[in-house]
């Protein structure tokens, strides 16, 4: 009697984990997540395109650069204003920003368009803030996006996209000059949010005494 009485029990812890897992899965397949999929997506779109920096080639490069950056300005602001975050979304919208990213410097480095200790500098900062907020969050600890990080990716976007198309328009534009200073302009931005996260992760541990 008393394994019948617990059976129904059993089923019904069962059906609602059922329930809860199809139910976070239908959570994960919204707009903002499909745009961040679409932005990894467009990633080796952008690499192939860039690969031989034709003019041409440069230009439709720098189109699907564009188009992926604009991506990540919409999935955020779209998952904010539709209350649609989800775990999945957290993890992948960064991972999305710093593949775009990186992709084009370590092409540009390539191409000698940006110097390889600049690109050196800005793939140590995003693996130690990566590494920091990976520790924070196995300790319960959110670590937010600095504002100061924010500036650093639109002065990144930028500074990429005028580096990819310095050599397909007017060398009397100076592309390649502003493209230049964006980029050591989201360096020193990258450095300071870097140090801003490693000061804040220290309080918080500090607090919890670990």
């Amino acid at each position: 009697m008393g394994q019948m009485a617990h059976m129904p029990l059993t089923d019904a812890k069962q059906t609602d984990a059922l329930v809860a897992k199809l139910a976070a899965r239908e959570a994960n397949i919204n707009l903002p997540n499909l745009l961040t999929f679409s932005r990894l997506l467009l990633i080796p779109i952008f690499v192939l395109l860039f690969s031989q920096p034709t003019p041409d080639r440069s230009m439709a490069a720098a189109a699907v650069f564009g188009i992926a950056a604009i991506t990540d300005l919409l999935d955020g602001y779209l998952a904010r204003r539709r209350s649609e975050v989800t775990r999945l979304g957290r993890l992948l919208d960064p991972i999305a920003d710093k593949l775009l990213v990186l992709s084009g410097v370590i092409l540009l480095v390539g191409f000698q368009r940006v110097s390889a200790v600049v690109a050196i500098l800005m793939i140590g900062r995003e693996v130690a803030v990566t590494g920091v907020r990976a520790i924070a969050a196995a300790e319960g600890i959110v670590l937010s996006a600095e504002t100061t990080g924010k500036y650093k990716m639109t002065a990144q976007v930028l500074a990429i996209l005028f580096l990819i198309m310095a050599e397909s328009v007017d060398p009397t534009w100076n592309f390649s000059t502003i493209g230049n200073v964006l980029l050591y302009s989201a360096l020193m931005l990258g450095l300071i949010s870097g140090t801003q996260y490693l000061v804040t992760f220290w309080r918080e541990i500090s607090l919890k005494g670990l």
